[in-house]
């Protein structure tokens, strides 16, 4: 959802292009940045963005309901009482699925495979649909650099809450759970281990973001974006 402040921060430059104001870890704004053309407007494709996150969450499905039938279960070694004469119905195994303790009739197996093939462009056309949708909707905030030292959560928690006020995006930090996901240019093990308490940030670098990811969160945070604008074009064989 766009904010009356967003709508102030960003100035369109071409009827498709948009500028957007980069935050320092103070929260203030201390330039602008152009979102490449070539990422960030693409149309949304709703058919093929729900088809590739729901192949993707059958991806991550782990299957491990799994039942017993006749073969696996134990006892049943011998036939509990004699073919004919006494009256009873004609039993083979105590195995058998209509005995108790007996086995499963088609019940859930773990041999089941639930995942599904996402051709490859089909995977870069939703991820360029899901950033544009992003970027249109007003959701995305940069930042310059997070600039951590050493793994610090409390600083970690002061620079969202500032951000969050700078960006007027408060759902930074009341929002639980899904707020934002952070996207590094590059692997930052002081940056990820800053942010790896919150429960409502995830931390991802740029070659490594999917639709499912970005869609899951409200905000996408994107720290120096030159170069992680860059690493999504390679990533993408997109020219910015």
């Amino acid at each position: 959802m766009t904010t009356a402040k967003d709508m102030k921060e960003i100035k369109t430059v071409a009827p498709t292009t948009f500028e957007l104001p980069v935050y320092s870890m103070e929260g203030k704004k201390v330039s602008t940045a152009i979102l490449p053309e070539a990422i960030f407007n693409a149309p949304w494709k709703t058919d093929l963005v729900h088809q590739v996150t729901t192949a993707m969450q059958a991806n991550l499905r782990q299957n491990r309901a799994h039942t017993k039938d006749r073969a696996e279960v134990s006892g049943g070694g011998r036939k509990p009482w004699k073919q004919k004469g006494t009256g009873q119905a004609r039993h083979s195994s105590t195995r058998s699925p209509i005995w108790r303790h007996g086995g499963v009739t088609f019940g859930p197996r773990n041999e089941r495979d639930y995942s599904e093939k996402i051709n490859k462009k089909m995977r870069m056309g939703a991820l360029l649909s899901v950033l544009s949708h992003k970027a249109k909707d007003g959701e995305i905030i940069l930042v310059d650099s997070f600039g951590f030292t050493a793994p610090k959560t409390a600083l970690a928690k002061t620079a969202l809450g500032k951000l969050a006020v700078g960006a007027g995006a408060e759902a930074l930090v009341t929002k639980k759970k899904n707020a934002a996901l952070l996207a590094l240019a590059a692997y930052d093990e002081n940056t990820i281990k800053s942010f790896a308490n919150f429960g409502n940030l995830t931390t991802e670098e740029a070659r490594n973001l999917n639709p499912l990811s970005i869609m899951s969160c409200k905000y996408l945070i994107i720290e120096k974006p030159v170069e992680t604008f860059a690493a999504l074009a390679t990533r993408l064989g997109k020219n910015t």
